[in-house]
């Protein structure tokens, strides 16, 4: 196991430095992500208690049973069921599995099968089903775990399942968001307004390096020379949107581009699109922001940062702003650089102006040709997000954490800040 320095190890179950994590923590962790996917199903329950969410048309919203069976299948397919998990990363994608605990396992919730998708869906087990599952994979995964080497290689799948857990909870509360679940989940506490800064110029080490538990997608580190940019403090919040959209912001092409412009005018078809997602009421006449925060109309402070924003929208406003947004590597570098003078992020994933390509020594990791992060499948389309939202575990915001999305999603508690052109 490489040298790790006491600095980078977890000093909580709920840190960024999990990433580091031996068995006892793993354990402790574990058990934790797994709590909170069986308190936010219990949400689902109570709002759809006959178990059949009325789940709207949209290809990116999975059945809020098929996400939390779908993090007991992951564990289980990777460590339960997986002779050869001792082998870490090396571990052959193709390698014989033993038995599910759950005949139907493999059928209802592997995502090569997808049966709950098909034009005649396989039935999905009840809440209390799922619920089930998810308490005899811990289970197994936590015995498991205590005979497992204290090294990268023998952690590597426990990490892996701690951190899709994660992913998926995050999916889940955005699920609740979209089907309108009670959800009490606070936003992020109001921003004091604060004035962009400027990096200076330098070289950059991006990406994240040998050691621990890394995303395949963030593989491997390399240096990158940054010129000096200023950049804003913090996202852009509701109050400096409300702008935007009161100078015709969604009625202007020449802000927009192309294709954004062809996305805007089928949303607007749709929905009558004049705002982010969600958005029920904006403008100067009403002098307020009233957005849907899991079922309810809440008021949004002119400070919070504005969130359900396409990347296309977020391209548009800082047209309008006469500014950009910023690249992943400037992103990165504020992060790191100038997190003592306010450079603030957690409250929202943010975009940014890079498009998703591989790095440099890029391998795909096979646990995640078995999710929506196999990112392979986006290279060239999708565009980078940074930093992490407020409906996250914590153990998730890393500032090397390298998220993407297809430029319309605007379905996650998403954001943005810009640069001077």
């Amino acid at each position: 196991m490489p040298a790790v320095s006491p600095d980078a190890l977890p000093q909580s179950i709920d840190s960024p430095a999990m990433r580091h994590a031996g068995r006892q923590l793993l354990s402790l962790a574990l058990m934790d992500a797994r709590n909170h996917s069986l308190h936010l199903l219990s949400h689902f329950k109570q709002a759809v208690p006959q178990g059949k969410p009325d789940v709207p048309v949209r290809a990116e919203i999975e059945l809020p049973q098929w996400l939390a069976g779908h993090i007991g299948w992951m564990a289980e397919y990777w460590i339960g069921r997986n002779p050869q998990r001792h082998l870490g990363p090396a571990c052959p994608a193709g390698t014989v599995r033993l038995a599910s605990i759950e005949p139907m396992a493999d059928r209802w919730f592997d995502p090569a099968l997808a049966l709950h998708r098909a034009p005649q869906p396989l039935q999905l087990p009840g809440f209390q089903a799922i619920r089930a599952y998810l308490l005899e994979t811990l289970e197994r995964t936590l015995e498991l775990l205590d005979h497992a080497a204290e090294d990268d290689a023998g952690l590597y799948f426990f990490r892996v399942a701690l951190f899709h857990e994660d992913l998926r909870c995050e999916q889940l509360v955005t699920l609740a968001q979209a089907l309108a679940a009670p959800l009490a989940l606070a936003l992020p506490a109001r921003m004091q307004g604060r004035d962009a800064m400027l990096v200076p110029a330098g070289r950059w080490q991006l990406g994240s390096a040998p050691g621990g538990f890394v995303f395949d997608v963030e593989k491997w580190a390399h240096e990158v020379d940054v010129p000096e940019f200023e950049i804003d403090a913090q996202p852009v919040s509701w109050g400096q949107y409300l702008e935007f959209v009161d100078d015709g912001g969604y009625d202007r092409p020449e802000l927009w581009l192309p294709q954004g412009w062809e996305w805007l005018q089928r949303e607007a078809r749709r929905e009558g699109r004049r705002g982010p997602r969600y958005v029920e009421q904006i403008g100067s006449a009403s002098g307020a922001v009233m957005q849907m925060l899991f079922g309810k109309s809440v008021r949004m402070g002119a400070s919070q940062s504005a969130m359900h924003v396409s990347w296309w929208e977020a391209d548009a406003w800082a047209r309008w702003a006469e500014r950009r947004l910023p690249t992943e590597v400037e992103w990165e570098m504020a992060a790191h650089t100038a997190a003592r003078r306010g450079f603030r992020w957690g409250d929202v994933r943010e975009w940014t102006a890079s498009t998703l390509r591989p790095w440099p020594g890029f391998v795909s990791d096979a646990w995640t040709r078995h999710t929506d992060r196999d990112a392979q499948n986006f290279f060239g389309r999708a565009r980078v997000q940074r930093g992490a939202s407020f409906a996250a575990r914590s153990r998730i915001k890393h500032p090397k954490f390298r998220g993407f999305a297809l430029p319309e999603r605007d379905d996650g508690f998403v954001g943005f800040r810009t640069c001077t052109p």
